[in-house]
């Protein structure tokens, strides 16, 4: 497993740099193939945060912890990205075709197409992603891996046809198609 470590208002030490690589390199038997870690340590109103985000694939865990002990919220961050991967590794293995994560990858940008002075909208975050061709399902779990709202994918059972699958207040799901 390849790491990347990011400290915020604060200085790791090398111990517990190594502490955590053993923690969270036990993940690594769930993968078949190499993943990636990215580790933040934070120091935020006298708590240790810690956020965890493997990317396996294209696949992405995230979680993060905050403690008042650096230690405990990297066991802590380890114990609950262990369950998620278990919960939706069933889910996939049980619901999903065969090879869902093992497909290639389109890129993908989203980007700012109008400038500063014609428009009163600022651009201040600008991302890259790979768009993968998945089923909606696939990315429904996909966004609630990520935590997120919304997510983008091609859906496999349209043709590859960009769509948006998005969670809605009274906690469903909506799914937006291109043409």
């Amino acid at each position: 497993m390849k790491f990347t470590f990011t400290e915020k208002k604060n200085k790791v030490s090398d111990e517990l740099r190594d502490y955590a690589e053993k923690k969270i390199g036990k993940l690594e038997r769930f993968f078949k193939i190499e993943s990636e870690a990215y580790v933040t340590f934070a120091y935020e109103r006298g708590r240790h945060k810690v956020e965890v985000t493997i990317n396996n694939n294209g696949m992405f865990y995230r979680v993060t912890e905050a403690t008042s002990d650096i230690f405990a919220s990297i066991d802590s961050a380890v114990a609950k990205i262990e369950s998620q991967i278990r919960k939706h590794k069933t889910r996939l293995v049980k619901r999903l075709r065969e090879g869902s994560t093992d497909v290639d990858t389109r890129a993908f940008t989203l980007d700012g197409g109008a400038e500063e002075s014609e428009s009163e909208f600022r651009i201040v975050r600008t991302k890259r992603f790979a768009i993968k061709p998945m089923t909606p399902e696939e990315a429904i779990l996909q966004m609630n891996l990520l935590e997120h709202t919304f997510f983008v994918f091609r859906n496999s059972e349209k043709d590859d046809a960009f769509s948006v699958v998005y969670a809605r207040k009274d906690g469903g799901y909506g799914l937006i198609e291109g043409e």
